[in-house]
């Protein structure tokens, strides 16, 4: 299997470069070696290579950059994944792509189906958006998996890793309990979206469309929160003695967040025979993991 993986050195990218290997020949790239916003580029790339499976694990990700960098955000998202449709297209591939949570408004107050009406609060998840129509209307073969809240405890600058460093610099802490969907880790998410690969690609052909894919429940960040302290392998090093509630409005930022995104996954679970772990499970393995 010829597989070509975009995005191979971000916090999903880089667990699917550990992973895609066993399955075939991998070609890894990523920003600056190749950008999807210059669509000649990602043509001459895609019909060099000839892959039977493009991992699009790129995006434009900077959600209150991109309420200023519209036409990038929309470059990236979505005209760079039409692109990625058409080429896989010509040459009968299988597109993987992944979108977001936050193609949702958060209004219906239980976890979103596949089905269900999108209504995108801010840029981010308008050109996310965009993006799963753009490959829709190409057609061809293709698995569109929305997640969210995706993590890495190898990603400094990622929610996880931002409050173990506010627990060891602050005595109380003010998080958020109005945002509510699913934590996600990396390494769940590339194995959950690899092992399909072992039901062959006419098999995964037959099922192109759109799968909710992302930890299984949900929490608000603040019960993230106190479950990443909780589980934090060096206790000792926190100062933090109190952990208070706080609304969005406390923490006004560009671009505004849906309340409740969460997700309902059995689809993906049905139609591909695999359990998604619990969230607060997965974050477990994940601080295991970096022992």
């Amino acid at each position: 299997m010829n597989i070509l993986l975009l995005g191979s050195t971000g916090q999903l990218g880089s667990e699917l470069y550990e992973i895609l290997p066993k399955f075939g020949a991998v070609h890894a790239y990523d920003y600056p070696d190749i950008d999807l916003s210059d669509f000649d580029g990602m043509r001459a790339l895609i019909r060099e290579i000839k892959p039977d499976v493009i991992y699009n694990a790129t995006a434009y990700t900077a959600v209150d950059r991109a309420e200023s960098d519209v036409e990038l955000a929309e470059a990236i998202n979505a005209r760079g994944a039409r692109i990625l449709a058409e080429e896989a297209a010509k040459l009968d591939a299988l597109l993987i792509h992944y979108s977001t949570d936050y193609v949702f408004d958060g209004t219906k107050g239980a976890p979103y189906l596949e089905s269900d009406a999108t209504h995108p609060l801010n840029v981010y998840g308008s050109s996310k958006l965009h993006g799963e129509q753009e490959i829709e209307a190409v057609g061809g073969s293709y698995l569109i998996f929305r997640t969210s809240w995706v993590y890495s405890l190898r990603n400094e600058s990622g929610f996880v890793k931002k409050v173990l460093g506010w627990a060891r610099k602050n005595e109380t802490l003010s998080i958020v309990d109005d945002q509510i969907s699913a934590p996600t880790w990396a390494r769940t998410l590339a194995e959950l979206s690899t092992e399909i690969l072992k039901e062959g690609l006419p098999a995964l052909k037959e099922k192109s469309g759109l799968y909710h894919l992302c930890g299984k429940g949900y929490c608000s960040r603040y019960d993230w929160a106190k479950e990443i302290l909780a589980l934090d392998p060096a206790k000792d090093e926190q100062i933090v003695k109190e952990m208070r509630t706080a609304k969005s409005s406390d923490f006004p930022v560009p671009a505004q967040r849906p309340t409740f995104s969460a997700m309902d996954c059995s689809l993906f679970e049905k139609t591909f025979n695999l359990e998604i772990p619990a969230w607060g499970e997965s974050l477990a393995k994940a601080f295991q993991a970096e022992r």
